[in-house]
């Protein structure tokens, strides 16, 4: 469970991508959140062993003229 004073959303909740960081690896482009989620840049692995895309917009590419 989660220690925070405000619990974070579990696993399965909507928002789980609102969890707090609890394992950050920028080397290899993934966060683990305390409620176990992983967290990579192409979207998130639950604890479950499903996967679902970004829920947000990624960085649009420069464009070079």
């Amino acid at each position: 469970m989660c220690g925070h004073s405000v619990e974070c959303p579990s696993a399965t909740a909507r928002d789980c991508e609102a969890a707090k960081i609890r394992v950050h690896r920028p080397e290899i482009g993934c966060s683990e959140l305390c409620n176990g989620v992983l967290i990579f840049d192409t979207g998130c692995l639950l604890p479950s062993g499903d996967a679902f895309g970004p829920r947000r917009p990624l960085p649009r590419e420069a464009v070079t003229r």
